[in-house]
């Protein structure tokens, strides 16, 4: 993998329990063996104004307050770790981006339209990965797991994120890969986009 005078920007998306995070681990330490830097990060992130969201304000929240709450989130997480480590020449692997924002609040009752207007000023990655398995796996894989945001965690509900999620993938914003295989499967065929996006390169 080559150098690059900007690192190289990749989002893992879909429901808890697809492997987003141990994924974006192994690519992690798949750019490190490469001799290139690599730093992996989440959405939403741990700040003040999600806190507040699932905190203070947990009484206001809805679908709409959810996507302006975590918008906001997203743009400090960009300005703050994302470009600066980019600029750097460091590459950011995201599990989680605005595509989650789409897809659980539009679940949550938002139009699909006004969410991504709420969020087409945000800073593109050069690669946007869905990783599709059905929500009853991902809940039976998840079992006994702690969550975030365990007020998703509902087969009904995750199926409606799955349909956004599959939305996307129709308009060309995310590439789908089949996450019910076993995980190595799965990263491999994850490494081949990486391998054959624009702005990285394997030799």
């Amino acid at each position: 993998m080559s150098r690059l005078s900007r690192g190289f920007f990749i989002v893992l998306e879909g429901i808890d329990g697809a492997g987003k995070t141990t994924l974006a681990k192994m690519l992690i330490d798949e750019f490190k063996s490469r001799g290139m830097q690599a730093v992996y990060t989440y959405e939403p992130t741990d700040s003040l104004i999600v806190r507040a969201v699932k905190g203070e304000y947990a009484p206001y929240r809805d679908a709409f307050v959810d996507a302006l709450a975590f918008a906001l989130d997203r743009l400090i997480h960009v300005k703050s770790l994302i470009l600066p480590m980019l600029e750097k020449g460091v590459s950011v692997v995201s599990d989680r981006y605005f595509y989650s924002s789409v897809a659980y609040q539009s679940a949550m009752g938002a139009p699909y339209e006004w969410v991504m207007e709420v969020n087409k000023h945000a800073f593109k990655p050069d690669l946007a990965i869905y990783l599709d398995i059905p929500p009853d796996l991902a809940i039976t894989r998840r079992k006994g797991l702690s969550s975030r945001f365990p007020e998703f965690e509902e087969v009904e509900f995750l199926s409606k994120v799955r349909q956004y999620y599959k939305r996307m993938v129709s308009e060309g914003l995310l590439i789908e890969v089949d996450a019910t295989r076993e995980i190595q499967t799965v990263y491999m065929e994850v490494l081949e986009k990486v391998k054959s996006s624009q702005g990285v390169k394997l030799v």
